[in-house]
């Protein structure tokens, strides 16, 4: 996926910056004090940065989209690591939150929970309470894998395939809205938000 992102990431920042992520940001916000620390993964141009970033937050991105990046940068104005979130250490941060609207896509099923398991890495050494660790993630729900017309590979998800993921990785369900795509695309996405369990 990276020489899309590379490629046309000003068409892609134009498609999707204009978005408004407040119904799936908001059931993480309401949860929140200010200040908490906001990993954003993949994200993008900067948007749900800049929306989490007016609201008192702390945030840093993540992308690999060297492009996509500084545009967040501006956007945002905060610090946006580039790298691969499949290979790089997240073991280094102390985030207690994680934020991956749509992030994770493009990985092939067998995939998923070994990066999943990378990126949670970031909220291992938070100093702890007043609130256990949190995840805000979205996927596209349906069945096998599709191609869109600008090359890219979307692999879909069915609800109980991903809780049980969730669990595996010590993770509740607080929240989950099914909500289509604001693009009009007819795609239906599916939002969580999750807590991490003691122990």
């Amino acid at each position: 996926m990276t020489d899309f992102y590379e490629k046309k990431y000003a068409a892609y920042h134009k498609r999707t910056f204009l978005i408004d992520p407040t119904p799936w940001l908001e059931p993480l916000a309401a949860r929140l004090a200010r200040g908490s620390r906001i990993l954003d993964v993949g994200c993008g141009s900067g948007r749900d940065l800049a929306w989490l970033k007016k609201r008192g937050y702390v945030v840093t991105g993540f992308e690999r989209s060297s492009g996509l990046a500084t545009l967040a940068r501006e956007n945002a104005g905060c610090e946006v690591i580039e790298g691969d979130f499949a290979t790089f250490d997240f073991l280094d941060m102390a985030m207690d939150v994680i934020a991956m609207s749509g992030a994770l896509v493009h990985l092939p099923y067998a995939d998923f929970q070994g990066v999943f398991q990378n990126i949670i890495g970031a909220l291992a050494n938070r100093p702890g309470p007043p609130f256990a660790p949190l995840i805000s993630i979205s996927l596209k729900e349906g069945r096998g894998v599709y191609r869109d017309p600008d090359g890219r590979t979307f692999y879909l998800w069915q609800d109980k395939a991903l809780r049980k993921i969730f669990s595996i990785c010590g993770f509740i369900v607080l929240d989950f809205k099914r909500r289509p795509s604001a693009l009009g695309s007819g795609d239906i996405w599916l939002s969580y938000l999750l807590e991490k369990q003691p122990g």
